[in-house]
């Protein structure tokens, strides 16, 4: 029998290096990896024309998605988490000293109205209340997951087992020239033991504050589950 071979998008990252290079491998298909620079053209290009089998996406862009029937589904891998505050720009000239002065001003957003970064808090948030921003999850075509009923778990897991095997190198001070990034989730790991939980379970709330931001900011207009957005055979993995 012909090995599946799926079309598949996602950015190299530690955290998804292991699938990239081989070292980590699914067990009933195999990654065809395309790059698409920049990323979000393949968000695009998923949400308007389904073009990948399997795809790395916005969480708020699939969310928005899900809501318009797109036919995708996601699975609960976080890819991306990160903490933007340095990307807001202020006039200097406005008057601005904290959020609060922000209310009934003009704010703009960049590329896009749905852009998850408008959505976050940050480390203090974190310490706090134990808020860990979301930006990017991981969406399979509907038609695979209903012709392939274990595909959703296998996607799971091999993205799971390749973030083991990042983190592992992280805590044990492997990583060849760290960025930016490997120094923000070594940060995290010192405040949560976990840099890149993978699974509803230790994302809920997180995951049910998105819904919320997404309701009262007009992005979708009913509220969902966390369970509605991820394939029911999702629900009880953590990785």
């Amino acid at each position: 029998m012909a090995e599946l071979k799926l079309k598949t998008v996602t950015r190299s990252q530690g955290n998804n290096q292991a699938l990239k290079d081989g070292t980590v491998k699914p067990r009933s298909f195999a990654f065809d990896f395309e790059e698409v620079d920049p990323l979000i053209a393949a968000f695009r290009r998923m949400v308007r024309g389904n073009e990948f089998d399997i795809c790395e996406m916005a969480i708020t862009t699939y969310i928005c998605a899900k809501a318009h029937g797109k036919p995708m589904t996601a699975v609960p891998v976080f890819l991306v988490r990160a903490f933007h505050h340095g990307a807001i720009l202020v006039n200097a000239k406005a008057g601005i000293r904290t959020p609060k002065d922000l209310e009934g001003r003009k704010v703009g957003v960049n590329r896009g109205y749905t852009v998850t970064t408008a959505l976050e808090a940050g480390l203090a948030a974190l310490r706090q209340r134990g808020h860990y921003p979301i930006n990017h999850t991981v969406v399979i075509k509907d038609a695979l997951i209903a012709k392939h009923p274990d595909l959703a778990a296998d996607v799971f897991d091999a993205f799971a087992r390749a973030k083991r095997h990042y983190v592992e190198r992280l805590k044990a001070g492997r990583i060849e020239k760290p960025t930016e990034v490997d120094e923000v989730h070594r940060r995290v790991m010192a405040i949560t033991g976990e840099p890149l939980p993978y699974g509803i379970a230790p994302n809920r709330h997180v995951i049910e504050a998105l819904i919320g931001h997404a309701l009262t900011q007009g992005i979708i207009t009913r509220p969902v589950t966390a369970e509605e957005l991820f394939a029911p055979s999702m629900r009880e993995l953590v990785g």
